[in-house]
């Protein structure tokens, strides 16, 4: 967003849901950035990817900011940054943002998979502190936000997820002697954040779920050739019909690959044709694909292999489920959801088709160490979460005594 920068732009500038920036039109590299709290922050910007806090408003005025802006962005053409920046002997971050910004998410980038997610889920929650000194920050700063999440109803699971992004980046500030101590150190998780839930499938809503497949390949179909009539009628071209064993689009390939191999969405996402072996029936997550970063392969059953065999002929490039562009794809959120809905599935998540991968396995007698090998745990306590589900097994092991 660009305008020329006035009491009355800054005054005017609402917070919204994420935060946002407005660009001063009458100085270039001075900025207005606008938090989903209120905070508004004057900020300079003397290079790409480089830039400083100047000032809360109003407490700095549209004016002052301006004035010290120019100084700034004067320093920087002498000099390659302004003087401040120049004078720190080592790697600083002034404050939370700066840090995030500069130094923070070119490593995360590199080093995490969901790098990027990462950064943005970091900037959504604890943006009110962005403008704060690294060394100012204080246990109670996060202990603030985590009671104000749990009192806004947000689950204690997603709360922890949260602090445990926040903390591995401060962690980060830590290691590279930006501050001399964890600014974390007291802060607990939440209560109740346990993130054991099992949501598995039963036989009937397993056959909604395949059912409401089926209507959905059927209904695309449908309306592509009422498309596809249209144009005929009329001496036009309209778009290619789907191969009649093949799919409309990537959800039901996906779907029922994630029922039969229990794969996260995002080794879905990520995997590569050259990670599957159709004569060898197998399949390979990659250690880079893998959130342990360990590889792991997955034989394929009968189900399995059919559909990745039948979507492999009408699909192209180096991703099996690529975007439309051929690069990866972000979510399917929206598919997912409406899909859930025609289904009648309540609270079921995408997450949820692992967990019924693994307790069906379970159910059906596979031992522990194979379903945690199957579904790539680096802990078997994650996986014991499902040995309830086979209390057979338990009651025939204590039998064992008395023979």
């Amino acid at each position: 967003m660009k305008s020329k920068l006035s009491p009355g732009v800054a005054d005017a500038a609402k917070p919204k849901a994420k935060p946002y920036e407005i660009h001063d039109t009458g100085l270039r590299g001075l900025l207005l950035r606008v938090q989903p709290s209120g905070v508004k922050s004057f900020i300079v910007s003397w290079d790409r990817g480089k830039r400083r806090t100047l000032g809360r408003y109003p407490v700095m005025t549209v004016a002052g900011a301006r004035k010290a802006a120019l100084a700034a962005l004067s320093e920087s053409a002498e000099h390659g940054a302004p003087l401040a920046v120049i004078a720190a002997s080592k790697p600083q971050a002034d404050t939370l943002g700066d840090f995030i910004r500069d130094h923070y998410a070119g490593w995360a980038k590199a080093n995490q998979k969901a790098g990027q997610a990462t950064v943005d889920a970091i900037e959504s929650v604890f943006g009110d502190l962005y403008d704060r000194t690294l060394a100012s920050l204080s246990p109670f700063d996060f202990e603030r936000i985590k009671a104000k999440r749990l009192k806004d109803k947000i689950k204690p699971a997603t709360v922890n997820r949260d602090l445990s992004r926040i903390r591995g980046a401060l962690s980060r500030a830590v290691d590279w002697g930006m501050i001399p101590e964890h600014p974390m150190r007291t802060v607990k998780q939440a209560k109740g954040g346990d993130d054991s839930r099992v949501r598995y499938l039963t036989a009937q809503e397993e056959k909604a779920l395949r059912g409401a497949l089926v209507a959905r390949e059927g209904q695309r179909r449908a309306s592509r050739q009422r498309h596809n009539a249209w144009h005929a009628a009329r001496g036009t071209t309209g778009h290619p019909e789907w191969p009649a064993k093949g799919y409309t689009d990537h959800l039901m390939p996906m779907v029922l690959l994630a029922l039969n191999t229990g794969m996260r969405r995002g080794e879905l996402l990520g995997l590569e044709w050259a990670s599957v072996n159709l004569p060898g029936k197998l399949l390979t997550v990659t250690a880079g694909n893998a959130k342990s970063r360990k590889a792991r392969h997955l034989p394929l059953n009968a189900e399995a292999l059919d559909v990745l065999t039948r979507w492999k002929k009408q699909a192209s490039g180096r991703l099996v489920f690529p975007s439309p562009g051929g690069g990866r794809m972000g979510n399917i959120n929206s598919s997912w959801e409406a899909l859930c809905t025609e289904a009648k599935l309540a609270d079921f998540r995408f997450h949820d088709l692992r967990h019924t991968f693994a307790s069906r396995l379970v159910m059906k007698g596979v031992d522990l160490n194979t379903v945690r090998e199957l579904l790539g745990h680096s802990d078997i306590r994650m996986t014991l979460r499902y040995a309830h589900l086979a209390p057979d097994k338990l009651a025939e092991a204590v039998e064992l005594l008395g023979t």
